[in-house]
């Protein structure tokens, strides 16, 4: 009674299972996935993401791994966003991999409606734009060691 307009909103843990259940199930074509970082985390704040870099493109063939931190007020502001793995890209900050949100509208004008997943499949597009798809980027397997949001050096080498 009384109730149209309204809608319900799903708290954020139930929020972040729903995430979870549809990372662990896999996505589309698998060149992007993600997951939880440390399954003993009860606030379900720290994942780890994955893109396999698109065809025709600087990234074709590389996989790049990100680290995604959704604070205590995700869903209703973004997570923060960095790559581990090093890239040359027009809205990533080159010394700390962060997805800088003024240069990535999906983070810049934020929706509670989207999730991981979004972004992830968002930064692939964004490697395929004319602006980033052919930059010169750092060499493979020279990664540089970057803190992650618990302060551990993190290293990520692919052979």
């Amino acid at each position: 009674m009384g109730s149209e307009g309204s809608s319900v909103v799903v708290p954020r843990n139930f929020r972040l299972l729903e995430e979870l259940e549809r990372g662990e199930k896999g996505i589309g074509n698998g060149t992007v996935s993600y997951g939880m970082d440390d399954v003993d985390d009860i606030y379900m704040q720290s994942w780890t993401g994955t893109i396999i870099g698109p065809p025709n493109t600087v990234h074709e063939g590389r996989i790049y791994q990100l680290k995604l931190f959704c604070g205590k007020d995700y869903p209703d502001n973004p997570p923060s966003v960095r790559f581990q793995t090093r890239i040359n890209m027009a809205c990533v900050n080159p010394a700390s991999g962060m997805v800088e949100p003024s240069l990535f509208p999906m983070l810049a004008n934020w929706q509670r409606e989207c999730t991981m997943e979004d972004i992830l499949t968002q930064l692939k597009k964004e490697m395929m734009a004319p602006q980033n798809r052919k930059l010169t980027q750092p060499p493979e397997g020279n990664e540089e060691a970057r803190l992650d949001q618990k302060g551990l050096v993190l290293k990520c080498c692919i052979l």
